[in-house]
């Protein structure tokens, strides 16, 4: 039995474990006393396991806001999750996909390979339909099933190059913090038998990536070749990310500061507090008196953003209300 299950064979799975055909602990008895995995040297693992589970922490990201790109634009909620991330050749990638579905085709300079985005056509149908109004289905929700589709419209196209489009750009996103990525959107295609991106045995990693709208859920895959990672491999690593032995770059703490000195923050300087009741408040006029809680000798609190930093003396510089800071509220004293 293939490693890689076709859409239409996980589509059957599901049904028989909801209609009671395949009962759960069965399967886990089956997965239990498979110990031993066939080995293809043709295409051994490339990626390490920690390299592995960056690209999980990356592409959970992906899920996350492609999720709420989707749900904009289809104005409903859209349940993006990470499914799995497996290491597989090209040709079995391309066996395990509908004959006919969706696949957008993206490049990311200055990294190598064409990466590829793959939509199922049940789930291509009901983007369509939710994007074109699809009133019907917003009310009734998903009652269809899995259906062959010999080929989609230009117009369809053209609704689905939309969504990839997003994609693309979250892609390209979530790559930031690892390298610098110009990714560009190649077009759409819907055989994938056709494509001679790659050759047959080339090994790539295949994300999927599960979609849940109203009773549908469904699957994304995005076909990642190995020599994307070629040049960025050692950048995977999570001691790339957090290696503090680096020296730290002294002109991005310079503008650092720079944008911090432009921040506006609220001063306030409390004089005091005083309680009357409506009435007195209403029949106040100018010159009078309110007598606070505090003596004029006092000093007083003043605050950063609502939060007390200081203890002030209260004063005139230059005709106008001023305060001296005498020492910050922890007690430390200011310097002159």
């Amino acid at each position: 039995m293939d490693q890689v299950l076709s859409q239409q064979e996980i589509d059957k799975l599901l049904n028989a474990m909801n209609n009671g055909e395949i009962d759960q602990e069965d399967i886990q008895e089956v997965t239990d006393t498979s110990k031993v995995r066939d080995y293809d040297f043709r295409r051994p693992t490339k990626l390490s396991k920690e390299y592995t589970n960056t690209l999980h922490m990356l592409f959970e990201d992906f899920a996350k806001v492609s999720g709420n790109i989707l749900s904009t634009q289809l104005r409903t909620n859209v349940n993006m999750q990470l499914a799995s991330i497996e290491q597989i050749s090209y040709d079995e990638f391309t066996h395990s996909i509908p004959r006919v579905t969706l696949l957008g085709l993206m490049h990311s300079n200055p990294l190598k390979g064409t990466q590829m985005i793959e939509m199922n056509p049940q789930l291509c149908n009901l983007l369509i339909d939710l994007m074109c109004g699809g009133l019907e289905v917003r009310s009734k929700g998903i009652t269809t099933t899995v259906a062959d589709k010999e080929s989609f419209t230009e117009i369809e196209l053209s609704i689905l190059e939309e969504v990839m489009q997003g994609f693309r750009e979250n892609f390209q996103n979530i790559w930031q913090d690892i390298v610098e990525l110009d990714t560009v959107f190649d077009g759409v295609d819907t055989n994938p038998q056709l494509l001679q991106n790659m050759s047959p045995n080339e090994p790539v990693i295949l994300i999927t990536i599960t979609v849940k709208i109203f009773d549908l859920t469904s699957f994304i895959n995005i076909c990642i070749p190995y020599v994307f990672f070629e040049g960025i491999a050692d950048k995977l690593s999570f001691r790339s990310w957090f290696d503090s032995s680096e020296d730290v770059d002294e002109n991005a703490t310079q503008e650092l500061k720079r944008n911090l000195n432009g921040v506006d923050l609220t001063l306030e300087a409390i004089l005091g507090e005083a309680e009357m009741d409506v009435a007195d408040f209403l029949e106040l006029e100018v010159g009078d008196v309110i007598k606070l809680d505090r003596k004029t000798t006092a000093t007083l609190d003043t605050y950063i953003e609502g939060r007390a930093y200081y203890q002030v003396k209260p004063g005139i510089q230059n005709g106008q209300f001023a305060v001296e800071l005498l020492e910050k509220s922890e007690g430390d004293k200011v310097n002159e």
